[in-house]
């Protein structure tokens, strides 16, 4: 692992459908401090009145990018990293180094709910499509949950960068 590593981690969701989820990774991206790009159209609404109504109270030290397309996303960053997240994809997430994008970006790109990412965009990227290990003929995981699981990898990887590694008891004597 490389000290002065200075990756920029990215989660990307295109056509996200269920509320539910894009608010657990928000969240996620808010705790780890990464930034959420949300690809329309979505299933759902995030307007101000909604977020509050959610009690979203994280919204707003989230780093929240909006497009109309998944190629506004690649014209914004054309030097990025992007990796395919798919249960179609031969490599799994944690056979990438993502330390070799050492002072550079990444994105890990997550499909709908319903249908994951299209099929042309894997099979134009698929040396860059990554999985999560699951069982044969199961359903795949959850979309927060797989959000989760990769971008910590990434973090784990890239030595949990600006992230606080250490806790403390509060009230006990302990050593």
């Amino acid at each position: 692992m490389t000290e002065d590593i200075k990756l920029k981690l990215h989660i990307v969701l295109v056509e996200p459908e269920i509320p539910a989820n894009t608010g657990n990774i928000s969240r996620t991206c808010s705790v780890i401090g990464v930034p959420l790009h949300l690809v329309h159209p979505l299933g759902f609404d995030i307007s101000e009145k909604q977020v509050r109504r959610a009690g979203l109270d994280y919204w707003d030290e989230l780093e929240l990018h909006e497009y109309r397309s998944f190629d506004e996303v690649k014209a914004a960053y054309p030097d990025g990293h992007f990796f395919y997240c798919t249960t179609k994809a031969k490599n799994t997430y944690s056979d990438v180094d993502y330390g070799k994008f050492d002072n550079g970006e990444v994105f890990l790109v997550f499909g709908k709910e319903t249908k994951g990412l299209p099929e042309s965009l894997l099979a134009e990227n698929y040396s860059s499509c990554i999985r999560i290990p699951m069982k044969e003929n199961k359903r795949s995981l959850n979309l927060s949950n797989s959000v989760a699981i990769i971008a910590y990898e990434v973090l784990r990887q890239t030595g949990f960068e600006n992230l606080e590694r250490e806790g403390e008891l509060h009230g006990t004597n302990s050593n």
